[in-house]
């Protein structure tokens, strides 16, 4: 305020601002959320541990997405690690604008909840199925934008690990949101370690051919949804040295890239096939499988670019390489997300869910769908609870200085 030269009748509403700031804040931090706080208006997503609901808060109009984790599922596949890395991840992204924000989490004996912000757009699996091919100009802005994303992820250190179209999401203007760091640490499921190695004790010579049939693709095309909601997911934009536990760094997200450019010029996943086992053959087999169709046409420039995405890991272009080539040529990467996407998501209203592919549920997210009580002892702790200690968190307020909570914004010091 002294730099700002403002004067003393403006300094005390500031005060004054700042105290009822202060004690909202106090209020927040003894409020025990739990999930009768949410009232469930769909569900936009699905998993193999859980929903995404949107929800409004209860008292308020505001709109968030709830993830809904069951414990005793992760604790039985030993996910322990992961869920705990994604709380993290989203915690100390939340002054990042390409990773969806985190507001609070919490767990209660059956379940672990983060609230975050809801992207009303979609995915981008969503948009791929709806128009099937993209063109060069909107794959340019959208593999910019996915590589800055990921770029910012891996200057804080983490790797996602698991980047494919069903975890970028569209805001209401049409850019990209990273979500799901359910594998950006920790170790691979279950399943995906079992099916290599039963792969890898099948015959090396198995007469897989390297281009998928239009039945194949047109069979993966109608199950990819279903596959996603999978306990095993979708290997399809998996890098090989992921696969193969090879060991592994943060470019085998750029490999992902790769994957998704490819299906976003050509319709399908470059590695696709209604067989699991397949689909990693065909990854770890890439230098005979990465083939182009010949009914799309893709630029020499995409095709080169695609290549050097997926290819050997030392091999894999860096940020800046990536920025540098042909195929970005005269793109302002430092202004991306100023003005309006390639593609805006249709929304009429806040609740409108048009862009996720699910029906609205009025099923409340609690057994008895009652009030929330405020328990007058604190929780017994359970064996599911024990391993998630320390799980809670809450936002509050942007980050913005020596202004945390946005009080002189908007000041005029002329006037």
């Amino acid at each position: 305020m002294n730099k700002m030269n403002m004067p003393e009748s403006k300094r005390e509403k500031v005060r004054k601002e700042l105290y009822r700031t202060e004690t909202e804040y106090i209020r927040s931090r003894r409020i025990g959320l739990t999930q009768k706080a949410f009232e469930s208006l769909a569900v936009i997503g699905r998993g193999g541990f859980g929903e995404v609901h949107l929800v409004r808060m209860k008292g308020t109009q505001d709109l968030f997405a709830m993830k809904k984790l069951k414990k005793s599922e992760m604790i039985r596949r030993g996910e322990i690690a992961n869920a705990r890395a994604e709380r993290d991840a989203l915690a100390e992204s939340n002054k990042n604008a390409w990773v969806v924000t985190l507001h609070f989490s919490f767990q209660d004996k059956d379940y672990l909840y983060l609230i975050m912000e809801y992207v009303p757009g979609g995915d981008m699996m969503n948009l791929l199925m709806k128009l099937d091919i993209f063109t060069e100009e909107m794959t340019r802005i959208y593999i910019a934008e996915t590589v800055l994303a990921i770029d910012s992820i891996h200057k804080m250190g983490f790797i996602h690990r698991d980047i494919k179209p069903d975890n970028l999401l569209l805001d209401a203007r049409g850019h990209i949101k990273l979500t799901d760091f359910g594998l950006c640490t920790g170790y691979l499921t279950k399943e995906i370690s079992s099916r290599y190695e039963k792969l890898m004790h099948k015959d090396k010579e198995k007469n897989i051919p390297a281009k998928a049939s239009k039945e194949k693709i047109n069979t993966w095309k109608r199950n990819r949804r279903i596959r996603a909601y999978s306990k095993v997911g979708t290997p399809d934009y998996m890098a090989p040295e992921v696969v193969t536990q090879s060991g592994y760094t943060k470019e085998c997200d750029f490999w992902s890239v790769g994957t998704i450019m490819f299906e976003m010029l050509c319709g399908y996943a470059p590695f696709c096939s209604d067989d699991y086992n397949e689909t990693y053959w065909k990854i770890i087999n890439w230098k005979d499988t990465l083939q182009f169709p010949d009914d799309v046409v893709v630029s020499n420039e995409a095709q080169d670019l695609i290549r050097k995405l997926c290819c050997e890991e030392r091999n894999r272009m860096t940020v800046e390489e990536i920025k540098q080539h042909p195929f970005f040529k005269g793109l302002d990467w430092d202004h991306i997300r100023d003005g309006p996407g390639p593609y805006i998501p249709p929304i009429e209203y806040p609740e409108d869910i048009q862009n996720f592919p699910v029906e609205p549920s009025n099923k409340p997210l609690h057994k008895d769908g009652g009030e929330e009580v405020r328990p007058s002892v604190r929780k017994v702790v359970g064996s599911n609870d024990i391993p998630f200690i320390g799980y809670t968190f809450k936002k509050w307020g942007p980050n913005k200085g020596g202004d945390p909570f946005g009080l002189l914004s908007g000041y005029d010091e002329d006037k």
